[in-house]
């Protein structure tokens, strides 16, 4: 599906068109920069847009909280430096801060996870004049295209379900809705679907702070309770698969209104198979 905004491919020059993010990732109790990780900072350096560029450090929970705060600033620092070698005078590096262990997106319990929290994020954003407003396509409804139009990964809209601020909770409206979504799928037991989280306004971060589990990892959480209700009344978790992609993928942006803001606070449907 095709949709007006154009995302980082670090292989190629692109455009940016709203506030993106990228991650880079460290060894564990280490802040050098690995190949993999320099070639993606070079990516970036040669964006021509004229862009701004936050840097945020992060750390797994392996030491202390003073150790960690310190580890985090080095990491930050290192790839600002980098960075600094690297750009031209269109690209801005106006913050550089470690976090310490303060925005773990998840709960640490495997080696894979907790690499995803050594890492560095670096939010790029392009100004925007006041007012100025991107909005996204919309999607077609997953409960409107006949199956026989459905292609594999067509990407579907949910309408009607979105989430409570900071919650993983939806809107009442939401409530009819899943029951149609149970429904095609009990209908189609071959079907398989990837849920798609979104969140919306949280900019200092990849994704939002979930304030009923205390995480930062929202958008999946919301992906996730759609899941959690389709289980309890009769599909199998594995036709189910869960994605959060934070605020990279904004159905409006920059969100002016409070209707802005619940329309981005939403998941969307990706069909794996018929």
């Amino acid at each position: 599906m095709r949709t007006f905004f154009v995302f980082i491919l670090l292989i190629c020059l692109v455009n940016i068109n709203a506030q993106m993010l990228t991650s880079i990732y460290f060894e564990h109790d280490s802040y050098a920069l690995t190949p993999v990780s320099k070639k993606k900072l070079d990516s970036l350096s040669q964006l021509k847009t004229e862009l701004k560029f936050r840097i945020y450090g992060n750390c797994d929970i392996s030491g202390s909280s003073e150790y960690n705060k310190k580890l985090s600033e080095n990491r930050a620092n290192t790839v600002t430096q980098y960075l600094q070698t690297k750009i031209g005078n269109n690209i801005k590096l106006v913050t550089s801060v470690g976090l310490g262990e303060e925005k773990q997106i998840n709960d640490n319990t495997t080696e894979e996870l907790r690499g995803k929290n050594r890492r560095v994020d670096i939010f790029i954003e392009q100004k925007f004049l006041p007012g100025m407003k991107v909005i996204k396509r919309m999607l077609p409804s997953f409960f409107n295209t006949k199956i026989a139009q459905m292609k594999v990964n067509d990407t579907f809209a949910l309408p009607d379900v979105n989430f409570i601020g900071n919650r993983h909770v939806w809107l009442p409206n939401g409530e009819s809705q899943l029951s149609r979504l149970l429904k095609i799928l009990k209908e189609n037991p071959t079907m398989e679907v990837e849920l798609q989280g979104h969140i919306c306004c949280d900019y200092e971060n990849f994704d939002g702070e979930d304030i009923d589990l205390g995480t930062y990892n929202l958008s999946w959480t919301r992906a996730n309770a759609i899941k959690e209700y389709l289980e309890k009344n009769g599909i199998e978790s594995s036709r189910i698969r869960t994605k959060g992609l934070g605020h990279l993928n904004p159905a409006i942006y920059p969100e002016l209104t409070e209707k802005d803001q619940i329309r981005n606070r939403r998941v969307e449907l990706v069909l794996i198979k018929k």
